[in-house]
């Protein structure tokens, strides 16, 4: 089964022509997105800022009520 899956896909991308290209761009932008914009970008800010899991979910829950509390005196 296994082999006769691999073989589909094998004679399929071998056949391609403009598809090839199109991966290879697909490839490209995920490395991109992946890769290099979540390491400058998208720093760990709980990482950096707390030293165990313990004050970094402390934070999160902390903020998450926090938000919760804010959006319902909003609607009032």
């Amino acid at each position: 089964m296994f082999k006769k899956l691999y073989l589909f896909y094998k004679e399929g991308f071998s056949n391609m022509t403009v598809g090839k290209t199109l991966w290879m761009i697909a490839l490209i932008k995920l490395f991109i997105m992946f890769g290099i914009l979540k390491v400058f970008f998208f720093p760990n800010q709980l990482k950096t800022n707390y030293d165990n899991d313990r004050d970094r979910s402390e934070h999160v829950i902390k903020q998450l009520i926090d938000r919760s509390d804010k959006e319902i005196v909003n609607q009032n």
